[in-house]
């Protein structure tokens, strides 16, 4: 691996075909993200079947998470023949289920939550509307402050307005059914608002017999309220760009982005930038500078991992748009050896106070000695993600007897998953695990290498050892 930020891309009609996710993991794909906001469990079925034969064939470890729809309000029916409403600045339009309605929406209590001067935003806020009154019942009233057309299926955000919706949906309890069935890594959970929320999705899971790992979503104006709250239940983070720039003035998202990275470095959580990350490349054949831009200031943020969403799943050059954006890593990451990362602290937890701090000395035994790589014997992931979050010069190589994981850590910053199950000693560990890094040519002779392991070799959950050994 030459690039320490991952790449999710959303799989979709441009990319589902098998031959063309091979060659999307091929490219640097180490994450598919599978939106089932578009996406029938028949055909999500086909995909994961996909992606699992794509990882025994190319001998990988490329994780698939499942993107719960979550609560979003959408456009339900235009009441006309067309199936679309035109609208001017000034006009009237009216939301409601009789058939003087202009339009209804698939949330039967819109116009009981919404109140009068309450924004309604269209398409990511493509159409702004001011509600001049509401009944309370039905019937919503508001007056189109912009130009443009309304589609069916549009999503609607209420950035005024507190909505009584439950965190899951029925058809989120559904989907979450089938994702459980099909051994999952990850979950993302649409729409947070507080910490109840992940919690909530953890126990089903738990109940389910499920090891999958719940990623919330940070897309509402409460859960950037309740930001710490929910990194700590939480095991990851997405910051949503597209509904949270809706959602927020769009010129607060930028320093959000950067303080919610760091906050998840310090907790050691895994933390995901998305959303029109090389959007102009759906439609055209190269990125505009300011996504390239983006790309890039994302990688110095620290981020784990970008996400590509409608650029893969529905665009004309998936493949162009992955390798666009694994070029652009490199490269910010490649500018990167000049000057370090924002350093941060990091949490020392009082149950795993030895492993914490063996994590962090490994990494500046690494940084001080300029060790290529940190080598971690891990069962739950936890050392290799503990050494990713203070971003070390190495590349991590994690080892681990546990197949669950190696997939879960592929979002996991500078981690590669390596399985590995032999060593019986801590010191037959060490050794063995070098000598196959050095098989791979991963490792030269006369380089230093960093372990990290447990003693005795037998323990898990228990890294108590670091060893310093030239190769």
């Amino acid at each position: 691996m030459t690039r320490k930020t991952k790449i999710i891309a959303t799989i979709g009609p441009s990319c589902s075909k098998p031959s063309v996710l091979k060659k999307m993991i091929q490219k640097g794909v180490n994450v598919c993200r599978l939106n089932f906001s578009h996406l029938s469990l028949e055909k999500a079925k086909e995909i994961i079947s996909s992606i699992k034969t794509i990882n025994q064939q190319l001998s990988v470890h490329t994780a698939i998470m499942a993107d719960l729809q979550g609560p979003k309000i959408r456009i339900k029916k235009i009441h006309n023949k067309t199936g679309e409403l035109s609208t001017m600045v000034g006009q009237k339009i009216r939301i409601g289920n009789s058939k003087d309605c202009d339009l209804s929406v698939d949330y039967r209590g819109f116009a009981k939550d919404i109140k009068r001067g309450d924004s309604v935003l269209i398409e990511d806020g493509k159409i702004i509307l001011k509600v001049l009154e509401t009944d309370k019942k039905t019937n919503t009233t508001l007056k189109s402050l912009s130009s443009g057309v309304i589609k069916e299926r549009k999503g609607i955000n209420l950035p005024d307005t507190n909505i009584k919706m439950n965190s899951m949906t029925k058809k989120d309890f559904r989907d979450l059914k089938f994702v459980v069935s099909e051994n999952i890594e990850w979950i993302a959970m649409s729409f947070v608002r507080k910490k109840e929320d992940v919690i909530s999705l953890q126990r089903r899971i738990k109940k389910s017999a499920s090891t999958a790992r719940v990623i919330a979503k940070i897309e509402k104006p409460e859960a950037v309220k309740n930001i710490d709250e929910i990194i700590d239940c939480a095991d990851g983070i997405m910051i949503a760009r597209g509904d949270l720039g809706v959602e927020i003035p769009a010129h607060k998202v930028p320093v959000l982005q950067k303080k919610i990275v760091n906050k998840c470095r310090f907790a050691s959580k895994p933390c995901i930038i998305a959303t029109q990350m090389l959007e102009s490349m759906t439609n055209n054949f190269s990125a505009t500078r300011a996504e390239i831009n983006d790309v890039s200031n994302s990688v110095f943020d620290g981020a784990d991992a970008l996400m590509l969403s409608g650029e893969t799943s529905i665009g004309i050059q998936p493949l162009k748009v992955v390798d666009t954006m694994r070029k652009t890593i490199k490269d910010a990451e490649k500018s990167m050896e000049d000057f370090e990362f924002k350093k941060i602290k990091g949490r020392v937890s009082t149950k795993r106070k030895v492993a914490d701090n063996i994590c962090k000395n490994a990494v500046k035994a690494a940084n001080d000695l300029n060790a290529k790589s940190i080598i971690t014997a891990t069962y739950s992931g936890y050392s290799a993600l503990k050494v990713s979050s203070y971003r070390p010069k190495a590349f991590i190589y994690a080892f681990t007897n546990n197949h669950s994981i190696l997939n879960t850590m592929s979002i996991f910053w500078g981690v590669v998953g390596i399985y590995y199950d032999r060593g019986s000693t801590t010191d037959q560990l060490v050794q063995e695990t070098i000598e196959i890094l050095q098989k791979n040519k991963i490792v030269k002779k006369g380089e230093l290498v960093i372990n990290t392991a447990s003693m005795p070799a037998k323990e898990k959950g228990g890294t108590n050892t670091l060893k310093i050994s030239r190769v």
